[in-house]
């Protein structure tokens, strides 16, 4: 390092967790038709992972991620074009990150949290899935289920 130059915050191992997801983007349902588009990126030094997702019916939506060196934790706040927000939390594991929202309740009075998991594939490609879990982590439904495959 030269003098006067600083380090590189973000380039730890922790920081680098996530990077099997940054990329250019095609998205495909399970069925293997394709249901959007998504740009992930490094930006800010390698601090943050900037999404930028395209779906049908002109759904857009951007999210931040960030490794927060206070509580060791992966974090992503999401907000979309219909005014649609989460704000997660969690951690990797063995090539997959894991990020649970905060408990809520449901009109029924079930208390509820988003669990999305993001997995990296033999093949290179990466599989988001959203599931909505009890108090328990058991899966109550499935929101969403994307896999990722690199544009060519």
């Amino acid at each position: 390092m030269l003098m006067g130059q600083k380090p590189c915050a973000c380039c730890t191992e922790n920081h680098k967790a996530f990077d099997f997801w940054v990329g250019d983007w095609i998205v495909f349902d399970t069925s293997g038709n394709k249901i959007g588009e998504n740009r992930v990126e490094k930006i800010e030094k390698n601090c943050i992972i900037n999404e930028h997702w395209t779906g049908g019916k002109e759904s857009t939506g951007s999210s931040y991620n960030y490794f927060d060196t206070t509580d060791s934790t992966w974090n992503q706040v999401w907000i979309d074009n219909q005014g649609g927000h989460l704000i997660l939390k969690g951690h990797p594991s063995a090539n997959k990150m894991i990020l649970r929202g905060e408990f809520q309740k449901d009109p029924k009075g079930n208390m509820y949290c988003n669990r999305i998991t993001w997995s990296l594939n033999t093949d290179g490609s990466v599989t988001q899935r959203w599931d909505i879990a009890d108090e328990k982590d058991a899966l109550m439904s499935v929101a969403f289920i994307g896999i990722y495959r690199k544009k060519q």
